[in-house]
């Protein structure tokens, strides 16, 4: 009999990474920013898994003030347009939920993406490649320019 090595890693065991992309549009749909806004909030507060208490109170030791319950009610409310939340309240907010999708709702409407920062290596490795087809490219117009007098 032959014992299995445990740190031998499984190919059948490995799950590809979780890609964080943003809501569901259907479910942040309305006619304002700020109606998106409480939308996307009321999603992540019925989604993450936490009573609204909970996250009040999180985010009240985050900040160091208190949020209330209806201080979260009002700001996932798109028909109470004088309780938008402020960025730092939208930070605390993030921290107590762990909900990128918040970020990524705020970064997708400039064309932008929030990623985790231990992909910024590969992505700036693909953007070195990608310049460097392109000088290649340059350089290859060029030489045909000059043909063979240099």
């Amino acid at each position: 009999m032959s014992k299995t090595d445990t740190r031998q890693l499984s190919l059948l065991d490995w799950e590809p990474p979780v890609i964080i992309t943003g809501y569901d549009p259907m479910q942040v749909r309305g006619n304002s920013f700020g109606f998106r806004l409480s939308r996307a909030i009321s999603v992540t507060l019925e989604e993450c898994g936490k009573p609204r208490g909970d996250v009040a109170e999180r985010m009240s030791d985050i900040l160091g003030r208190t949020v209330t319950m209806n201080m979260l009610n009002a700001y996932a409310s798109g028909q109470r347009e004088d309780h938008q939340i402020s960025v730092p309240r939208f930070d605390a907010l993030i921290g107590a939920t762990q909900d990128r999708r918040l970020l990524e709702f705020l970064a997708e409407g400039r064309g932008w993406a929030v990623i985790d920062r231990g992909y910024l290596p590969m992505i700036e490795m693909a953007a070195v490649a990608e310049q460097r087809k392109k000088l290649a490219r340059i350089e290859s117009g060029l030489r045909r320019q000059i043909g063979g007098r240099f």
